[in-house]
């Protein structure tokens, strides 16, 4: 049997996870009567995944097509991910590059390409999506051809072949169809990763050796460890060492030897070289682990992993509705389930606050953090977390901070707002063009903390049409930071529920967060006000009726639609000093201090 290993790699949303659906399904893994056949996105099976349309978690599964076991792994296009990307791209020996025909190489699909040069992969580049209406073939070929120009280090990587493909109709072809109805499949794919992707390179002869590059459960068999077999064999029943590089961590015996089949793991008598395998029998395994034979002594460096850039405050849940929604959690109770993720989340940082105040999670990116807070949300527990804030560190004797690159595409109609909004936060521009369709991209570099709750005011005020992508540029010296460019906030005074006659009044002085019939508490925030001020406001007040005419006057009372933000839009948009409450069933934006006269005290000390 021939073995490939090949990673699929792409921008976020350019068919990446669309084509692995084709390569299962066109390589018979399924009966024609299992559900999977009428499934998209079969690897996502994560629920934030499918909600979202991304793959957060890195998986790997295989096909067999013809005389050859061609493992697949599938990849997060997301630079928030980029601990997922890192642990598990060395178990690859080549990667298709998939890049979308109409919107070219974007931040991520550097992001990803320049992952797998370092680990010196064997690619096939694949432009997808080709029956798109604005579909620009010939010019994201050279954009593609460009980036690699930028990013190779030697000349074997600028030769790549180019498949064209509809991963949405699985099919594919070597060269340009005349029309994207033609006939076809995703055969030209698969031989051409037979032709380009080199089988792993592997010492059979020599004692087994495996790199644990990520982690799995399940109630019946334990925790699975997931690496490529690198040299040797290994069985159920062999004892074997666990090494974090030189030094010993543990022995043990393995229980299990599982290959991939499809989606299915199968137990098997013993392990293939080269082959991406998962074993059963360890207990305090970790990512970046050395497994080997007992007699080895020396085990392979540890993953390397971009450092965080950002972080934030997060704790129980201390508002007076605690409680009410889903399960009070003590600071210790949380500590466990933090240190359970940070087995698997290796890009995640947790360190306790003094005092037993909380602790600051530290990861590569909002949406990195929000996920897993959101993951928090759904298992049923309350909890509190501040605003986000950049990590700053020392940088040839320079006090440094993160800078991003910001990608940004809107309708032309929609420049002078984004670039007004851009200039007040000290971005620079780097480029600018607007295609045939009037759609604008912009290329802007900015420091990471002067972008800080960008994404909700781009949406905002492009109408929901802009996209917004980033790609980390690494540290430079500390430059300008704004000042806070949000209005002030209007904040609930008292306790009750809240009433139409109350609200009607709010919702004079700006943006309205509740609607009518609302529990609320005092120092909550129901709505973002029009000046820069906070205003507390008594929003469970009821109208004093006096007569008959007074209360069906009250009933003509019309409230605006509330804008109600999900967790990410919370997160942008909360300030230093307040909290966002978060549990199973609202999302709540407050003050650390619920008491005006201890905010006013506190403010006035501050200054």
């Amino acid at each position: 049997m021939q073995l490939r290993n090949v990673a699929i790699i792409a921008h976020v949303d350019h068919g990446k996870t669309t084509l692995v659906d084709g390569m299962l399904k066109q390589t018979h893994t399924f009966r024609e009567n299992q559900a999977e056949m009428s499934q998209t996105t079969i690897l996502d099976k994560n629920e934030l995944e499918r909600e979202k349309g991304i793959t957060i978690l890195a998986k790997n599964t295989s096909v067999q097509y013809g005389d050859t076991k061609i493992n697949i792994i599938d990849t997060p296009g997301h630079a928030d991910f980029s601990g997922e990307i890192e642990r598990v791209i060395n178990m690859a020996d080549g990667a298709l590059l998939i890049v979308d025909a109409a919107e070219g190489p974007l931040p991520q699909t550097r992001f990803v390409l320049e992952q797998a040069m370092k680990q010196k992969l064997k690619l096939i580049v694949v432009i997808n999506k080709i029956d798109r209406s604005d579909a620009r073939v010939e010019e994201v070929i050279a954009e593609t051809e460009d980036l690699f120009l930028q990013l190779a280090e030697t000349d074997d990587a600028l030769d790549f072949p180019i498949v064209y493909a509809v991963a949405r109709d699985g099919k594919a072809w070597t060269e340009m169809p005349s029309s994207s109805d033609a006939e076809g499949s995703l055969s030209p794919l698969f031989e051409q990763i037979k032709i380009t992707i080199p089988a792993p390179s592997i010492k059979p002869e020599a004692p087994f050796k495996m790199l644990v590059s990520t982690l799995d459960f399940d109630a019946f068999k334990g925790t699975y460890a997931i690496g490529k077999v690198t040299q040797g064999i290994v069985k159920p029943g062999q004892r074997i060492v666990q090494l974090s590089e030189s030094t010993m961590i543990a022995t043990a015996t393995v229980a299990g030897v599982f290959t991939s089949e499809g989606l299915e793991r199968v137990a098997v008598e013993s392990s293939t070289p080269g082959d991406i395998i998962a074993i059963t029998g360890l207990t305090e395994v970790s990512i970046g682990h050395t497994l080997a034979d007992i007699t080895v002594t020396e085990g392979y460096p540890l993953i390397h992993l971009t450092e965080p850039t950002l972080r934030m405050y997060v704790g129980p849940n201390t508002s007076p509705f605690a409680g009410r929604d889903g399960q009070p959690v003590t600071t210790r109770q949380l500590e466990d389930r933090l240190n359970r993720e940070l087995k698997t989340n290796i890009g995640l940082r947790v360190q306790k606050n003094p005092g037993d105040k909380g602790f600051m999670l530290s990861g590569r990116g909002e949406l990195h953090l929000s996920i897993l807070l959101e993951q928090l949300r759904r298992e049923g527990l309350e909890i509190e977390v501040g605003k986000p804030e950049v990590i700053d560190k020392v940088v040839d004797g320079m006090k440094s901070e993160p800078f991003e690159e910001v990608t940004i595409e809107v309708p032309k109609e929609y420049m002078g707002v984004i670039i007004e909004e851009l200039g007040k936060r000290k971005a620079l521009l780097e480029s600018s063009i607007t295609n045939s369709k009037d759609i604008t991209r912009m290329i802007y570099t900015v420091a990471s903390r002067n972008i800080l709750g960008f994404r909700t005011e781009m949406m905002t005020k492009s109408r929901g049409t802009g996209l917004f992508n980033t790609r980390s540029l690494g540290y430079r010296p500390v430059t300008d930071h704004i000042q806070q460019l949000r209005n002030g906030v209007l904040v609930a005074s008292e306790t009750g529920s809240t009433t139409a006659y109350a609200l009607e009044s709010a919702q004079e002085r700006g943006t309205i967060f509740v609607g009518a019939g609302v529990e609320v508490y005092g120092g909550v925030i129901i709505g973002l006000n029009g000046r820069q001020e906070d205003i507390d406001m008594n929003v469970a007040k009821g109208k004093k009726l006096t007569n008959m005419r007074a209360s069906s006057a009250d009933m003509m009372i019309i409230l605006d639609t509330p804008l109600i933000m999900s967790l990410e839009q919370c997160i942008d948009f909360v300030a230093d000093d307040e909290l966002v409450e978060i549990t199973p069933l609202n999302l709540r934006i407050r003050k650390k201090l619920l008491n005006k006269d201890e905010r006013i005290k506190a403010a006035k000390h501050s200054n």
